[in-house]
């Protein structure tokens, strides 16, 4: 991309002006009716007109720098053969904000499936992405929305289709029924499946639904119930724990080592989200704090900031915080305003 700058009436805002060198390109850039670039106008507060291949940006210096690192890095993605949606468009936002977005190219960090090419949406996700190329063992903290269960079972996907594993294995303790799956109707996978719909949910994103049926059937997916993984050793598989929270210790010391030759384990859960009773301790929390230096094991903390799902869920998710805040603060002082 060919960019160059122009400056306007003293009193007034800058403006610079970009140049694309591809009309096809700058179209999606802009998205359709110029979604994106109003996207990124209210959220930067700046101002653009576009006129084919050249876009003029107003606004105060930091901003228009800000959009302009936004703009760059999309226009590499669709050089590099990426589609851009509207959530990529605030990913890229989230990045070059932290600017974090200078430090990577946007082909570095990417997660390769049949349906979609995967790239990171916020700093953190980008954080858990390396964890994820590069670690046996990769915790995934934090809220819901962030992330941490699909990019999990986007890369178990990814390594299965290059060939480095030979299965995925799916499991999530099923606590929240209050019922034993033994006393559930139909056969293992009619039993679990309703606690495993997240994980199926982002295996759809990645997969064509016909291949997902067929590697099923083979063995290259398996759900697995953390129940029924006592006693079995792992190898050459891809193996996610979705919701840890509502582990016991014991439950998450089986699990963890039940880790083989040429795997890779990712445990996915929210400490501050526990379904257990009161009084148990969940054993993602002891997980934590027992293997913190244990070498090959990698922690990735996401927070409400890199939630990447609607807006709103963010919102959600702060409110709540701030009214756990509240309350704790009126039961450890007296009233909140402190009287």
């Amino acid at each position: 991309m060919n960019q160059k700058s122009e400056t306007a009436r003293p009193g007034r805002d800058d403006v610079v002006v970009l140049s694309f060198d591809d009309n096809r390109l700058a179209a999606a850039l802009y998205g359709e009716h110029d979604c994106n670039l109003a996207r990124i106008e209210q959220r930067l507060g700046v101002s653009m007109q576009s006129r084919g291949n050249r876009l003029q940006v107003t606004g105060s210096e930091d901003d228009r720098a800000v959009a302009k690192a936004v703009l760059t890095y999309l226009y590499e993605r669709l050089k590099g053969g990426h589609e851009i949606s509207a959530g990529d468009v605030d990913g890229a936002m989230r990045l070059v904000e932290t600017a974090e977005v200078a430090e990577i190219a946007p082909d570095e960090v990417v997660i390769a499936t049949r349906k979609k090419l995967i790239s990171p949406r916020s700093p953190m996700q980008l954080e858990y992405m390396k964890r994820l190329r590069d670690s046996l063992m990769v915790f995934g903290l934090g809220p819901a929305g962030t992330g941490k269960t699909y990019l999990a079972v986007a890369m178990a996907v990814a390594r299965l289709l290059e060939g480095q594993v030979e299965r995925i294995i799916l499991s999530r303790p099923a606590v929240e029924a209050g019922e034993r799956l033994g006393f559930l109707p139909g056969d293992l996978r009619e039993k679990v499946d309703p606690y495993l719909r997240p994980l199926y949910d982002a295996l759809y994103d990645t997969l064509p639904p016909e291949q997902i049926a067929r590697r099923f059937e083979r063995g290259e997916i398996e759900v697995a119930p953390l129940a029924f993984m006592r006693g079995r050793t792992l190898a050459n598989s891809f193996v996610i724990l979705d919701e840890a929270q509502n582990t016991t210790p014991m439950q998450m010391k089986m699990f963890l080592t039940r880790f083989g030759e040429n795997s890779q384990m990712v445990i996915a859960g929210d400490p501050s989200q526990t379904d257990l009773p009161a009084g148990v301790e969940s054993g993602l929390s002891h997980a934590i704090r027992v293997l913190d230096t244990v070498r090959d094991v990698a922690f990735v903390r996401f927070t409400e900031r890199d939630v990447v799902r609607h807006s709103l869920v963010g919102a959600i998710v702060e409110a709540y915080d701030r009214d756990a805040a509240r309350r704790s603060g009126t039961r450890d002082g007296g009233d909140a305003d402190g009287g």
